[in-house]
């Protein structure tokens, strides 16, 4: 487990993390989300003791990092792919790493072939792609068959089928009970792998929950109805008391998950439906309505003045209904 309790980190005036208190949890993969400069870096180097913070404490299953006997075994760690020496081979780099922390060379094999790279394992580093240089990376934080695994940006530079791995090797580690930190700006992949999430903004702890209430709690769900009897329904639909939030020449919207309650009502009135579907923000579009206010690097792409306003005013009025 990894416990933050009042973590801070100041650069002079900066205060790139403030006061975040948080745990990650063993058996789950936790998402570590935020916006650019947000502080996700600096947090997982304090972790790891490459930082030192300012004020506040962070514990590696009740250990600072600097008491760990063997860290290696305790967290392994993907911060920086590129952190190789581009002379040594793969499996030289690693060596040196295991007979560092007294791992077994054995070791150094088994790694290799779980990340794929078996096959270039006498290849210098510096030859590599991006993505080998990310399984490389990876192979190194498994190294020491740690209960702890942290990740930052683990399917940068991967294929579809890299990206489809390291999913399917971050949920085994979590079904072994191991803990489970990731980092990514990957929404969809994010989606399909986390089953808690922590999100930060400008230091500041924005959210710490569920995949499933994060999604719930920031954003609009609702009902799709689609029908060629639209006015019948609309009567149908205010004599049960459900109002209907928005409604085109062909499309009715419902707030909230109604969709079992509007389908009996219109088979009972013999009312047809083309399409009654529950509609749910993406995890994209609920982080991006929580952080906006926490966003430091706007990009507006040569979008006009009056245009961005607008939509300023929109997430304005969202925030506080």
């Amino acid at each position: 487990m990894i416990e933050l309790e009042g973590l801070t980190k100041r650069y002079g005036e900066k205060v790139a993390v403030n006061n975040l208190t948080f745990a990650v949890r063993p058996g789950i993969i936790t998402g570590f989300l935020g916006p650019n400069g947000a502080g996700k870096s600096t947090t997982m180097r304090m972790v790891l003791g490459l930082d030192r913070p300012t004020a506040g404490d962070v514990r590696i299953d009740g250990n600072h990092y600097d008491e760990l006997k063997d860290p290696l075994k305790y967290i392994g760690a993907l911060l920086d792919a590129k952190a190789v020496h581009g002379g040594r081979s793969a499996y030289h780099h690693l060596l040196c790493l295991a007979q560092a922390n007294g791992i077994p060379a054995k070791r150094v094999h088994e790694v290799l072939d779980v990340v794929g790279l078996t096959a270039v394992a006498k290849k210098k580093a510096k030859g590599f792609s991006l993505g080998m240089g990310q399984r490389l990376g990876i192979a190194a934080a498994l190294l020491g068959d740690p209960r702890i695994l942290m990740f930052d940006e683990p399917v940068n530079g991967l294929d579809p089928e890299g990206i489809h791995w390291i999913r399917n090797l971050m949920k085994a580690l979590a079904a072994q009970g191991r803990t489970v930190f990731v980092s990514s700006h990957l929404m969809s992949e994010m989606a399909l792998t986390a089953d808690h999430l922590v999100v930060i903004g400008q230091g500041r702890l924005l959210a710490d929950t569920s995949m499933a209430d994060f999604i719930a709690q920031n954003s609009r769900s609702y009902v799709r109805i689609r029908t060629p009897q639209r006015e019948q329904l609309l009567d149908v639909l205010n004599e049960a008391g459900i109002t209907v939030a928005g409604s085109g020449s062909e499309v009715l919207e419902v707030d909230g998950d109604k969709s079992e309650r509007i389908g009996e009502l219109a088979a009972q009135h013999q009312i047809v439906l083309h399409e009654l579907s529950p509609q749910q923000a993406s995890l994209e579009e609920a982080f991006m309505r929580l952080t906006a206010e926490s966003v430091e690097y706007h990009a507006h792409g040569g979008q006009p003045a009056g245009q961005r306003q607008a939509q300023q005013e929109w997430g304005s009025e969202w925030r506080r209904g």
